[in-house]
């Protein structure tokens, strides 16, 4: 495929051409950029707010001319119940059980859902504002707590992104400990899906047994890298730290244990007939909905579409190890989760080839302090993270952009609830598993 192109436009007068009538997925991104900018998308299909609840102190905090918020912060704005016998549910932001905060405003009839809304923005942290004015390697631990269950990934794509904006490559050693790490978290990551989509399905000991396979990874992780998450291990210019001693004898293992439950954990799976009935045609994200809102990632790949960063447009090492996307065609939370195990099966295959040829050598290279502009995907568990990055004459950020996947898989939880019921809610949307945090910035 082609290589990917940064591309900008004016804004004069603080207003630009929307793209949200043509590319639907723009829509969100729109919102956001008035929320924090103060620009205008002429055109747009949704003008509501995103990010900004009306509790922020200032108005439009990215603008470089913030005001002060001088009314009383509005209520969020719903689209009204349509329909004969259509009532609301309001679900969250806070939720009955340890996880991010979101709102959910689902149009139900009788047990039916026929509509739902999501809001986000309550784990807002003003990221990218926290970025500007410090040198890619002051402001890598941002990018890193953007989603923590994607700490590498995101911090790759940063570090790509910067690496590209001050004309530098990683040592190699580094770039195939950046690979490693990205896969043990996409493995760690998939195996907790599995197990929760099972425990949403009242079928606990496939999460059981999942939950134990991912302790022992996480485990390994610590004393290899100093992190069970690995975060902050990867950097502008290479990697913070090499493999401790020890540190890869347990992760062999903790992958070996993983690999040889694999056959069983999927024959259970696949053979349950109470389990299958809640995950064969639940959910179903149509492959025409997945290209039209670009859905990426397992999202994406479960609804036909064959595309993966490692591939397309593809970096260091994964064009030495023959990345093939793992694809089903059906869209549906039995599709999802067969796509998460075929890749659970590739990183394992691609963890092999790397340790085998693991480089020697230096695992860092300085970034000089120059002006330049870069942008990078990374593969994530989820999907495709993207980073763009603007340093001034001093290597020092200047502009910053950081994209978490969820941003284009939590419309498409919307439309895949319709027409399954209530109860299925949490079962779709653990299958697509977005991140709230991730988008909130």
């Amino acid at each position: 495929g082609a290589a990917p192109e940064l591309v900008s436009c004016p804004a004069p007068d603080g207003r630009f051409a929307s793209l949200s009538a043509q590319h639907p997925a723009a829509a969100w991104f729109e919102r956001a950029i008035h929320d924090l900018w103060g620009l205008e998308a002429v055109g747009s299909i949704d003008g509501r707010p995103w990010l900004d609840h009306g509790r922020w102190p200032v108005l439009n905090p990215m603008s470089g001319r913030p005001v002060r918020h001088g009314t009383a912060p509005p209520q969020p704005e719903f689209l009204d119940a349509v329909g004969a016998g259509v009532h609301q549910i309001a679900v969250g932001p806070v939720h009955a059980g340890i996880i991010e905060p979101g709102h959910f405003r689902f149009h139900v009839v009788g047990e039916t859902l026929v509509r739902l809304e999501a809001r986000l923005g309550y784990t807002h942290k003003g990221t990218l504002g926290l970025m500007l004015g410090k040198s890619p390697r002051a402001a890598a631990r941002f990018p890193a707590r953007l989603s923590g269950d994607s700490t590498v990934a995101h911090s790759l794509a940063f570090a790509l992104a910067a690496e590209q904006a001050a004309g530098i490559t990683a040592p190699p050693r580094a770039v195939a400990l950046r690979a490693a790490m990205a896969e043990i978290e996409r493995i760690a990551n998939h195996l907790n899906d599995w197990g929760f989509i099972c425990n949403d399905a009242a079928f606990p000991a496939v999460h059981a047994r999942t939950g134990v396979l991912r302790e022992a990874l996480l485990r390994a992780c610590h004393v290899a890298f100093g992190h069970r998450l690995m975060m902050d291990r990867v950097l502008p210019g290479g990697v913070a730290t090499d493999i401790a001693a020890g540190g890869l004898g347990l992760i062999a293992n903790a992958l070996a244990s993983i690999e040889a439950e694999l056959p069983a954990l999927e024959r259970i799976t696949a053979s349950h007939a109470s389990l299958q009935d809640r995950l064969v045609s639940t959910g179903i994200i149509a492959p025409e909905l997945a290209v039209l809102l670009n859905a990426g990632g397992v999202v994406g790949r479960a609804s036909g579409r064959a595309v993966d960063a490692r591939a397309v447009p593809g970096y260091p090492p994964y064009d030495e190890l023959e990345v093939v996307p793992v694809t089903r065609a059906e869209g549906d939370v039995a599709a999802r989760l067969a796509v998460r195990q075929g890749e659970i099966r590739e990183s394992l295959r691609m963890l092999r080839i790397i340790a085998a040829g693991m480089p020697e050598g230096e695992i860092m290279t300085p970034l000089p302090a120059r002006a330049g502009e870069g942008f990078a995907l990374a593969e994530g568990f989820r999907g495709e993270c993207f980073c763009w990055l603007r340093l001034d004459d001093g290597g020092l950020i200047q502009g910053a952009f950081l994209r978490d996947p969820s941003w284009l898989h939590w419309p498409l939880l919307e439309a895949a609830v319709r027409g399954n019921i209530v109860a299925d809610f949490p079962l779709i949307n653990k299958s697509i598993n977005g991140s709230y945090s991730g988008v909130d910035l």
